[in-house]
């Protein structure tokens, strides 16, 4: 287990006096504005871009069958829908830890309603087992399951089978898609890693520009091989937010359910 003199030896920061400390940091403020600028910037172009239609009655399966995109918006103007990866067959330690991730994060939804927004988790899976880890995990997000024949459909250009973050625009019957990302793309989602980045020590990530001697051991978003440090209880193997999950006595058997 890790201790706090374990800790306390961790490389750190230089040691500077209050006035050396804000003016390095009002520095580093210029370029957090100009960053921020450039990215409302980059928000007006994306409300700019053309806008391509799409087939409102492409089907989906919710809780009670089949349903149509258009029913996903749940009467409001627009739609977010994330795409989430699925591992048909697979147990929960098997399945994507990136989509575990992000869906995670998305719970309070009522301030993106007050703006005429839904938001919805297509799962790029069979609904029944896939609703099951929904249950497992806690979410309370609006869960559909996507069949491949509208995946086709949905996520053109060879995108089936990736993690995708799509925003559609109803006009009556009309169904319109505005925008998408993959990748590092859907982090729009995640607080956890923009709060990390705060940090000194960042996400811990072996790809992050970090100084010589920072701790960089993290798995992304899976404990792989053994427990974190700072977490010694936790075993390996799975997506990390599966864990909180288990210790409460919740059941990740997709075949059943059973809680």
């Amino acid at each position: 287990m890790t201790t706090n003199a374990t800790r306390d030896e961790l490389a750190a920061p230089n040691i500077v006096n209050r006035s050396t400390f804000e003016e390095q940091l009002d520095a580093l403020r210029v370029r957090e504005k100009a960053h921020t600028h450039e990215g409302d910037a980059i928000a007006a172009a994306r409300r700019r871009l053309p806008m391509v239609e799409v087939d409102g009655a492409t089907t989906l399966i919710g809780p009670n069958g089949p349903v149509t995109l258009l029913d996903a918006f749940e009467g409001r103007q627009q739609l977010i829908a994330y795409y989430f990866m699925w591992h048909t067959g697979h147990s929960a330690p098997e399945q994507c830890e990136g989509c575990t991730w992000v869906t995670t994060q998305v719970r309070e939804l009522s301030y993106m309603h007050s703006r005429d927004v839904t938001f919805a988790v297509f799962c790029q899976g069979p609904y029944e087992e896939s609703a099951r880890y929904r249950e497992f995990m806690g979410w309370v997000t609006p869960w559909y399951s996507a069949p491949r024949e509208s995946l086709e459909t949905l996520l053109v250009g060879g995108r089936v089978g990736r993690m995708h973050l799509v925003c559609y625009l109803r006009q009556q019957s009309r169904v319109f898609e505005t925008y998408w990302t993959t990748a590092r793309g859907v982090e729009v989602m995640d607080n956890n890693y923009h709060l990390l980045d705060l940090t000194v020590y960042g996400r811990r990530e072996k790809w992050e520009d970090s100084p010589m001697g920072w701790p960089q051991h993290c798995t992304i978003t899976r404990t792989k091989t053994g427990s974190p440090t700072w977490q010694p209880e936790w075993p390996g193997g799975r997506p990390i937010a599966q864990w909180p999950r288990l210790e409460a006595g919740y059941s990740d058997d997709l075949r059943s359910g059973s809680q």
